[in-house]
Parts: structure tokens; sequence; C-alpha cells
């Protein structure tokens, strides 16, 4: 036996010396990586969105075939760690150049012998990850791939450092299964970044490097030896700890960022995951507005309600700040985006409605509108709206009607505007899923029967609050801003936000107290479809737009939910976050030439007044008396449908005083010092208001269109 040991050992001299010759001498071939190469190189197999400052939103998988996540610098590696590693894979990492011949001769004695045993070092096992032509061999390599993997080993060690060596090596070696790198192994298998690892996890993960594959009692005592060998304490290193470790594997690990998961899955679908998504996201904001839905989701429990959705959106810049389109865990349908489906908009249209009634003079926000039973001939009959409170409340303002969301008078204004002209206008407004005639909606769409989604609502209302102009919203802050195209006037927007801000008129139906009342300015507007199956509030501060929608993304029913108590005290809670420091002042009215008047508090119908009235009209000075309504220019049509003795013209003055009188078309008509009420009548009309001298101190000429039937309604 001892000659043929002897002949044995001859042989390995020789191969060793062999080796040693190989891998020692000067390769002039082969490209060897740099540090920075191999690191740039990296791709984690999860996009990251980030927000506007870089923060962390959402980190969603793209690749399936392994699971890496970021790099991880050495410095942020556990030492526990890197002890435990260095103990399992390269006692002599250290003091070698690449290949410790020590370790391959006693591997190579036991191959003689029978046995296997691993000679590969750290930096080998690094050189194998970075060589394309390595990492396609199979585990068992040729003594010729070996010498290839001993040449290129050698040559990195001569560039590397051995930090550089090691962070390499964590980041790219697998641990178990799929997990590929330190800060996978450490977050999916212990739910902890890795510099958080102690001594039983470390010993752990190390242990599975040379048996990925073992179950747990194996895997715990190859840990345990470690634990001997490297000098470690191994408190806590028990079975139950790695059976849990190893049969447990976090899918969705502590620390994960998951907010905005809609938006990730829209943005980062073909992303390069090296490079982090950037979105106009704020994670503050973000993470504010799913803590408010969530809260007041919980409030309404036992109602039937369980999704949300919350936009936030800048209004000069159209970048949105907040994505919510689910309630998250809420939800039986979280992976529905509730910000981009269509839902029934219910009131939340009306405002625009209203909006091109005083673009085309048709009505001003004192004109008054009848609020009594009315029936409409549909296709399918007789349409018969009805109010929230199932009360008629008879002549009642403009403003009062859109301020307290009443319906019938909302109607009304779509008789006088013409279904296709307000379908017209919601598509300017980006409203792309109104594609049907007016006679498919009917007298409905006055009171919201189209479908529009959350997008499209915030974006409309950020119109009303810049102007009129409008421009697409952005979650990217490399989108080109498109040009803002001119919706409605600035002084039409003027009037439609005073309404909605208007907490007096708003008091009828909602009272004086609600959450749509601010101690900061805002304009807001609810909306409630049938049955109680979606809840809107849209509202918007000086430089915010927050829209809020309340449902079920299934469709079912709430139950007595409506947009008051279920999307109101969000966008409350969204707004007074945004507004915790910063101020919302009122809008100042617009001139006739566009800009802004000193005007701190001004009167919205005086301003309608100046911008309408002709330069020709006899305006002493803004002391004296004038017409406010009806305002110069206006039309106004007669309801066929109304008997005569309930359909009226309010003739009112701004700072009356006695001895004023109103004068129709030459003839004195009634005294000025409150409103006088005029039955229509078909035609041109000037109305003047005349002071005890009958001097004219203001005049208004409109016009009255339609009829009254010839025959008595039964």
């Amino acid at each position: 036996m001892r000659p043929k040991a002897a002949g044995s050992w001859s042989a390995v001299v020789v191969v060793l010396t062999g080796a040693w010759i190989l891998a020692t001498r000067q390769d002039s071939g082969g490209h060897v990586p740099s540090f920075d190469a191999v690191h740039g190189a990296y791709t984690p197999s999860d996009a990251r969105l980030v927000d506007r400052h870089g923060q962390t939103l959402y980190e969603l998988r793209v690749d399936r075939r392994q699971r890496r996540l970021d790099w991880t610098a050495l410095a942020d590696i556990s030492p526990a760690l890197q002890s435990a590693v260095i103990a399992s894979e390269d006692r002599r990492f250290y003091r070698h150049h690449g290949v410790d011949y020590l370790a391959f001769g006693g591997a190579l004695r036991a191959l003689l012998s029978g046995a296997r045993r691993g000679a590969s070092t750290i930096t080998m096992q690094v050189a194998a990850q970075v060589d394309p032509s390595l990492q396609r061999l199979s585990a068992h390599r040729t003594w010729a791939q070996k010498w290839r993997q001993f040449r290129l080993a050698q040559r990195i060690e001569r560039s590397w450092s051995k930090p550089q060596l090691l962070e390499a090596y964590l980041n790219l070696v697998s641990f178990r299964g799929e997990l590929q790198g330190v800060r996978a192994a450490a977050m999916m298998t212990f739910g902890k970044q890795p510099h958080g690892l102690n001594d039983s996890e470390a010993l752990i993960l190390a242990a599975l490097l040379r048996a990925p594959s073992a179950d747990a009692q194996a895997t715990l005592q190859r840990a345990q030896r470690l634990a001997k060998v490297s000098g470690r304490a191994n408190e806590g290193l028990d079975l139950e700890t790695t059976i849990k470790a190893l049969e447990h594997p976090r899918g969705t690990y502590a620390g994960r960022a998951q907010l905005a998961p809609h938006v990730a899955r829209r943005l980062l679908g073909d992303s390069d995951t090296r490079h982090p998504v950037v979105t106009t996201l704020d994670a503050d904001i973000q993470g504010a507005s799913l803590r408010a839905l969530q809260h007041n989701l919980l409030e309404l429990h036992g109602r039937r309600v369980e999704d949300g959705a919350v936009l936030v959106v800048q209004n000069d810049t159209g970048n949105v700040l907040a994505y919510v389109g689910s309630s998250e865990q809420l939800s039986h349908a979280r992976y529905v985006d509730a910000v981009r489906a269509r839902r029934q908009a219910g009131s939340s249209l009306k405002p625009f409605l209203y909006g091109l009634a005083f673009e085309e003079r048709l009505l001003a926000p004192s004109s008054l509108l009848e609020d009594t039973p009315l029936e409409i001939a549909v296709a399918n009959g007789l349409y018969r709206p009805q109010n929230y409170d199932d009360q008629f409340h008879g002549l009642v303002s403009v403003r009062t009607a859109l301020a307290s969301s009443i319906n019938i008078p909302a109607v009304r204004t779509l008789l006088l505007v013409g279904a296709d002209a307000f379908i017209q206008r919601l598509r300017d407004l980006g409203f792309a899923g109104i594609v049907h005639s007016g006679d498919y909606y009917g007298p409905s769409l006055a009171l919201g029967s189209a479908d529009v989604s959350l997008w499209e609502l915030v974006n409309a209302y950020r119109t009303l609050a810049r102007g009129g102009r409008i421009n697409a919203l952005r979650l990217r802050p490399d989108d080109p801003p498109e040009t803002s195209t001119q919706v409605f006037s600035d002084s039409t927007t003027f009037l439609i936000a005073s309404i909605l801000a208007d907490r007096e008129s708003r008091s009828a139906t909602f009272g004086f107290e609600s959450p749509l009342t601010t101690p900061y300015w805002t304009a807001v507007k609810t909306g409630t479809s049938k049955e109680m199956r979606d809840n809107w509030c849209i509202g918007f501060s000086s430089r915010y737009t927050v829209g809020v929608w309340v449902g079920n993304a299934s469709g079912a029913p709430m139950q007595d939910v409506t947009g008051v108590s279920g999307a109101a005290p969000v966008w409350r809670e969204v707004m007074d976050s945004l507004h915790r420091e910063e101020p919302s002042l009122a809008p100042k009215p617009p001139t006739a030439s566009g800009s802004s008047t000193a005007l701190a508090h001004p009167d919205p119908d005086t301003v309608a007044t100046e911008m309408k009235a002709p330069t020709s009209s006899p305006i002493l000075s803004t002391a004296n008396p004038r017409i406010s309504v009806p305002t110069s220019g206006t039309l106004h049509a007669i309801d066929p449908d109304l008997p005569p003795g309930n359909q009226r013209i309010a003739f009112e003055a701004r700072e009356s005083r006695p001895g004023l009188r109103w004068v129709l078309d030459g003839s004195d008509f009634a005294p000025a010092q409150q409103i006088a009420l005029w039955p229509p009548q078909p035609g041109a009309h000037t109305l003047q208001l005349i002071d005890e001298d009958r001097r004219v101190l203001d005049q208004s000429k409109f016009t009255v269109r339609g009829g009254y039937r010839t025959s008595t309604r039964q």
C-alpha cells in the first residue's frame, strides 16, 4: 500500500506544480472585468419606483428566473455574515492570491481516496460568475476549464482588492433556490436588511452556500459546526429557527416598499431594473392619502363599502403627487385601479353644465330656476327627476342650485344648453369615455349618468382651478408638458369656483358645518351615483386638486353612504394634510382684459356684469348703484313645460337706495329697493336702473327666446 500511496502523491505533486505554473504565468489573453464593471452590470430582478425626492415607493419583480435585490455594499453587510461565509467557503481568503493550493491539494487527496471535497476559493467563484463562458458550464468542470478558472482568479486578484472580492461574492452567490445575493437572502429568509443579521442567522445563510437544497436538520448541523470552527456564538441557533427560515420564505418581506402599486404596474413593466423609474409622486403625500382612505373606510364599517381611490395633483404643473388606486388590504379587488376605472359620475359633472350655461350667457349665478315637479318625455316613457331629499324648493338661484346640488334645476339647465353641446364640452375637458350622443344619455346626463374616471374628473376640476386652461396630468417629471387649451373663460371658472366655495349657499343641503367646510379657501363638489354605488368628492385649493372615489370595485351598492359621508371625509383629511402649514387664498376675480382686480372680497355677480357689459353702457362709477341681474347680453329661455305663472326673471340691483326704479323697454316697472320678478316675454329687452331725477345709472340688454304652449296641460 505504501508504494501506491507514494506514487499517488508523486502524481499529485506533478499536477500541483503544473497548476501553479499555469495559474501564476502571465497571460496576455482574455479580458479581466473590473469591479466597477461587474457592479455596473448587476441587474436586480425587481424594478424600483421612486418619488420626486428619490425615495423608494414600490419594488416590482419583473425577472421570474431569479430573485436579486439591490447591490449591497460590504459596509452594509453584517460582520457576522462576512466571518461565517469566509469560515465556510475560504478560510485562507486573506492569505492566498486567488488559488488556495493547500485546499486544492486536500481536494486531490480526497479525490484519490474516492471522496469529493471542494477547493474553490471565493475568488475562483467570483471568476466563474463574471466569465460568461464559465457561467454556461456545469458544476463539474473539466481540468482544462478549471485551469481557465485558476488563471482568471489569479488575474482578478491582481486588480481587485480583497474587500471588493468579498462584496462581489456576497452579491452574486446563490444561497437557496432562486435567492441570489445577500440582500435577497436576508430579506426573503429573515425579513431583515443584510446589516441586521445576527450570529445565528449569519451561520444559517453561510451553511446554505455548500448545500442550498439541504433540509433544516442538515442545515442546522452544518451551521453548528461552522460556529465551532469560527468560534462564533450560536445562541438562538436551533431547529425551530432554521425550519422557519427555510420553509417560510417571505414573498413580501419586511421593509419592502409597497406604496403606489398601481403606478408601479403601469410604469415598471419594461423598465431597466438597474435604474429606478422616477415619478412626480411624493411619498409622504402618497402615504398620507392611503392612510386617510383606509381610516375613513374603517369608520364606515358595516355599511357595505370596502374600496376607494385618491388622486392628488398640483394645479400649475399637473404633476400627480398621490395616486392611491385602491384601499389595499381592505379591498377584495386590490389590483383594480379605481383611479382609471370609469363609473357613473353622479352630481360631479354639474359644475361643467352650469359653466357652459354661463359661457352661453343663458344663466348667471343669480338667475332663478324652478325646482318644481318635472316630467320629460323620453324613448321609454316619462323621466321624472327627483331631488336627494325628495323635496321641492320652488324658485332657487343658480348659485344655490349648484352649491346645494339640487337636481331638478340642473335638468332644466341641460334643456337650456342642449345635451349635445354639453357632451362636446365634456369631451373638451378630457372625458374620453363619453362617446355617445345626447339622445343616448337623455336628460339624466345632468345628474351624471355618464361614466367617468377619477383621473378625468380631477383634471377637469383642475381646469376650473386654472382659469379654464387644460393640459394633461403627469406621472413622470421627464414627460414634456403639453400646451394648454382654453376650455372655459377665466370669468366662468371664477364664478363656478366662487359657488363651489360658498358655504352659505351650500347649507341648504349640507348644512354650515360639514367636511366640505375648510378653514382655508377651497372649492368642492360631491356626487353620488344611482343606488349609492359610487361616491365622489372633488375639490381644489389655490395649489392642489384632490379627488376621492368611494364604493365597491364589484359595483355593489353601499348602505346609506353618500358623497358627503363617504368620500368627503377622505377629501378633507387629505386636503388638511396638504395645507397644514400652507395657506390657500381665494382667487382674485379677472377683469374684462383678463387681469386681476384689487378687490379682496368681490361679489361674483358684479364681476360677471363688469365683464359682460358693453362698453357703451352708461356706468358712471363703481360706487354707483348697478344692475346685478340680468347681466347685459344674456339670453333667457322660456320653458314650455312650465305654467307661465311659474316662470320669472329676477331684476336685482347692487348697492340699491331709496328712490331707484326699474324701467323696462321704456316703461316704468317697479321700485328697485328689492328684487323684482318679471314674467318673461319673447324678444329683445332693455332694462334700465334710474334714480329719482330719471337719470340712467345702468342698463342691461337681454333676450328671451321660446314661447308658452297654446294649450293647458292636464
